[in-house]
């Protein structure tokens, strides 16, 4: 088995890191979209829509 050069080691680490470090970056992004959204009183507006297609498919509303 041949051993890696120091150098090559760190440069692969290196890139393993920056491939490690977007998953963070997108759910942070997320958070905030998503809490921009309930801040706003979208989980209520969805709901109150639901309600009224339920209903209207039943023949009701």
């Amino acid at each position: 088995m041949e051993k890696q050069p120091v150098a090559e080691k760190k440069r692969s680490v290196k890139e393993k890191r920056k491939i490690r470090i977007l998953p963070f970056v997108v759910l942070t992004v997320f958070l905030f979209v998503f809490l921009a959204g309930v801040l706003t009183g979208e989980p209520s507006r969805v709901l109150e829509q639901s309600w009224q297609i339920c209903l209207s498919c039943i023949g009701i509303g």
